[in-house]
């Protein structure tokens, strides 16, 4: 008999993996199969407004500038971005979504919409409204658990209090 935590935890992997997946076929099948998931995300992150910083792009994706160029430089080529030097400050490079960019990024976002949408259909409103807050909850725990592990100095922290919980919880249980 699985307990309560075991059916949440694979119930959560399956969702976050099937998600992934959904939306990487719906790319490949899609106008825009040139795009990667991590290249989509990434034309999320710059988004169809303002010009961006590379510096701000590469933080609100948790990665490198480094790496961030490396993304770019594809997305240049691939016609979805483009890349300016700031009129004021030439070390500044400003990056802003091609015409291209700018539906890729809208079609994005109405797949998570209607994937939303699908959700929410078979619910009455007392229970969307109940989802909907559960959900919330659950974001709002994760990205908690995020933050602790943006401060370095509490990674290891954190991982040596999650050997503690696990050892005495084998130690109870057995």
């Amino acid at each position: 008999m699985h307990s309560d935590e075991e059916i949440m935890s694979e119930a959560l992997v399956r969702i976050f993996e099937n998600v992934v997946l959904t939306e990487e076929k719906s790319l490949q099948a899609g106008y825009f199969s040139n795009l990667s998931i991590a290249e989509m995300h990434t034309l999320t992150a710059i988004g169809p407004y303002e010009a961006r910083t590379m510096t701000t792009t590469a933080e609100d994706l948790g990665i490198t500038t480094g790496t961030l160029t490396v993304a770019i430089d594809r997305l240049v080529r691939k016609g979805y971005v483009i890349r300016k030097r700031d009129t004021r400050d030439k070390r500044v490079v400003r990056i802003s979504l091609t015409r291209s960019g700018k539906l890729a990024c809208r079609m994005n976002s109405k797949f998570h919409r209607v994937l939303a949408k699908h959700i929410l259909g078979g619910y009455g409103a007392e229970d969307r409204e109940h989802l909907l807050c559960l959900v919330n909850e659950v974001d709002k725990y994760i990205e908690q658990q995020l933050r602790r592990y943006d401060d370095t100095e509490n990674v290891r922290k954190t991982a040596m209090d999650v050997a503690y919980d696990s050892r005495k919880e084998t130690i109870d249980n057995g």
